[in-house]
């Protein structure tokens, strides 16, 4: 699949780590190093802008690394990028241990995964199915 992007960045273009990855690692493009201390959040530019193809999103994730070995995770995430946005792609990043982070230019601070999806049209109903579940959610099929 080919997509329409622009760098503004001082970076490559968002690369697979390996033949099979599903996410694009994507870098911080910032002019000086941001300190994100302790339960603080911030808003991560990255220099990209690009054109989804109709019936795809992008979806912003954390790094696994990031997040077990400094507790720094995407805030909304996925963090959906739809196919008719052209602004820059931004990353909300908070810091969920109790050290500061520091971001610095060019780090990898998150993944992005580009997905196919359908959009709903709504059957209105008065009734729904039985299933075996119904009701039940929040921990109703137990600790297994």
């Amino acid at each position: 699949m080919k997509i329409r992007i622009v760098n503004k960045s001082k970076h490559e273009l968002p690369q697979y780590a390996t033949l099979l990855s599903a996410g694009l690692d994507l870098r911080a493009n910032i002019d000086s190093p941001v300190i994100l201390g302790p339960m603080e959040r911030c808003l991560v530019p990255t220099g990209l802008f690009m054109a989804l193809p109709a019936g795809y999103e992008a979806q912003v994730r954390p790094r696994s690394g990031l997040a077990l070995k400094r507790g720094i995770t995407v805030l909304n995430s996925p963090g959906t990028i739809d196919a008719d946005y052209r602004g820059e792609v931004c990353i909300v990043l908070v810091n969920l241990s109790a050290e500061p982070f520091t971001i610095e230019d060019g780090e990898r601070v998150a993944q992005m995964v580009i997905a196919r999806h359908e959009q709903a049209e709504w059957e209105v109903t008065e009734v729904l199915d039985e299933t075996e579940r119904g009701e039940g959610g929040f921990g109703h099929s137990g600790r297994k």
